[in-house]
């Protein structure tokens, strides 16, 4: 089919309203949030149901015209961004925004993939339920890209990743095919379980256009507290104490070195320093309960009393209120937000959790043998072993010549982790930045299955190409020239 004739078709399919070919309005989703990549497109479409987007579907597949998905556009690796080339359409799924049944004696909740995930978060806690993922941009991420991304977030450690949040899929397949599957069910053992080839797939292998997802009971009672530390090696320590005296009450256990917090403090105004004396890092954990009087409030402070008393923790803070914790995770927000004001090196790894201390030690090692003046930011969600090991720039060091060492401090880093039996992306994905990067961490025979289920379910390779793995053995990078950003 002519391309031409094929948008002309796409753009019948989703009425006036349903596409955006005005390069100025397009702008918005050509570009992601660290401004690392820059792409082009024939047509934004903005489809309102499946049916146009399985009709969408199967008109690119007949054109063989790439279809680029995109939820939100916060992703962090440039899966929702379009080639350079132009010769795609960006599928955005937006006003696909339904809650189509919320059932809380199941505790499920059947959503559309352009819902907005704080909305989701409100719509749980309307019928007396939580939905809990949770990350810096629920404000504008869908949960259709959280899916597709497998997102993580602040409570991974007590309720699992996107993907373990997730029951049901519908999804609409590279021929345009609808694929059905919105079960409520806790048990299925009934053969291969489909949906999780498409959670964390990127679009690559299908549009996830609706899901059913967990729910849990909602928290009655939240302690928050941060702890200042002398010694990284005491945190985990720490964590496995949490875990076991709280009766794994614990939802979330966050890492700050105490560097960032200086850069928060210089940068980002509103910033506290929460404890009278420096330490070199800080642990910020909360505990919840969906019981009132549950007594979390006196198993937090039995903890921290061992700790002290052990010397496991120099002092710490519980919150007094709600507005306080508020100002002890604010701490957490500002750690990143301050270091987009110097050059930054990224890295969202993991490793096992009993090795999270072993690898901040090792790579701190390895980068500043190659750049003493660098400043390790190691932070993060490392209760489930991530670690967002981010390497500012030294102080008055040129950005542009810094920068252009991505790559060399990359592969110390990135040895570490695999030294370790960990991962090079923990939540953030792989969209392209990560496309061809991860040949070098995974084994040929993992890389040459993930290109088998890719051959085989989009053989002809329309769906976000240049995303995640390359159908073939040594294909050219699709991604432009692999540059570097810093935005976090």
């Amino acid at each position: 089919m002519d391309i031409e004739r094929a948008v002309e078709r796409i753009k019948a399919t989703v009425g006036p309203n349903g596409w955006i070919a005005d390069p100025d309005e397009q702008e918005p989703y050509l570009t992601e949030a660290r401004r690392l990549y820059r792409g082009a497109t024939r047509l934004v479409v903005r489809p309102a149901s499946t049916a146009e987007v399985a009709a969408v579907v199967r008109i690119c597949a007949e054109a063989v015209l790439p279809i680029v998905p995109q939820g939100g556009n916060t992703g962090l690796v440039g899966g929702g961004v379009p080639p350079e080339d132009g010769h795609n359409i960006v599928l955005a799924l937006g006003r696909m925004n339904r809650i189509r049944a919320i059932d809380p004696v199941n505790f499920t909740m059947t959503v559309e993939a352009g819902c907005i995930l704080a909305q989701l978060q409100q719509a749980a806690s309307e019928v007396d339920r939580l939905f809990p993922l949770s990350l810096g941009a629920e404000g504008s991420c869908q949960i259709g890209g959280n899916l597709s991304t497998n997102a993580g977030g602040i409570a991974v450690l007590r309720y699992g990743n996107a993907r373990e949040l997730t029951l049901g899929l519908e999804v609409v397949l590279p021929d345009g095919q609808v694929w059905d599957a919105l079960r409520g069910l806790r048990k299925d053992n009934t053969g291969y379980d489909l949906k999780q080839l498409f959670i964390g797939g990127e679009g690559t292998l299908g549009i996830i256009t609706a899901a059913t997802v967990k729910l849990f009971p909602k928290p009655c009672e939240v302690e928050t507290a941060l702890l200042g530390l002398a010694r990284v090696e005491d945190v985990m320590e720490l964590f496995a104490r949490a875990r076991a005296a709280t009766a794994d009450q614990l939802t979330a256990f966050e890492l700050i070195p105490r560097a960032a917090l200086d850069l928060a403090l210089v940068h980002v105004p509103g910033t506290i320093d929460p404890l009278p004396a420096r330490h070199p890092w800080y642990v910020l954990l909360e505990l919840s309960s969906s019981q009132t009087e549950s007594g979390i409030r006196g198993l937090l402070e039995r903890l921290l009393e061992t700790a002290l008393d052990e010397e496991l923790i120099a002092n710490g803070v519980i919150a007094e209120s709600g507005a306080q914790a508020k100002e002890l995770w604010r701490i957490r927000e500002a750690i990143v937000e301050a270091q987009n004001y110097s050059g930054s090196i990224k890295h969202d790894v993991s490793v096992p959790v009993s090795r999270v201390a072993e690898f901040i030690i090792r790579a701190t090692a390895g980068v500043r043998q190659r750049l003493p003046a660098i400043r390790p930011m190691a932070f993060g969600h490392v209760g489930d072993g991530n670690i967002h090991f981010n390497l500012t720039q030294p102080e008055r060091a040129d950005t542009a010549a810094y920068l252009a060492r991505w790559q060399e401090f990359n592969d110390i880093v990135h040895g570490v982790v695999r030294d370790l039996g960990g991962s090079i992306s923990a939540e953030h994905g792989v969209g392209r930045m990560k496309c061809q990067e991860i040949t070098h961490y995974k084994s040929p025979v993992e890389i040459e299955l993930m290109r088998r289920v890719k051959c085989a379910l989009d053989p002809a390779n329309i769906m976000n190409p240049g995303k995640v793995v390359s159908p073939q053995e040594g294909s050219p990078d699709e991604t432009g020239d692999g540059s570097r950003g810093w935005l976090d």
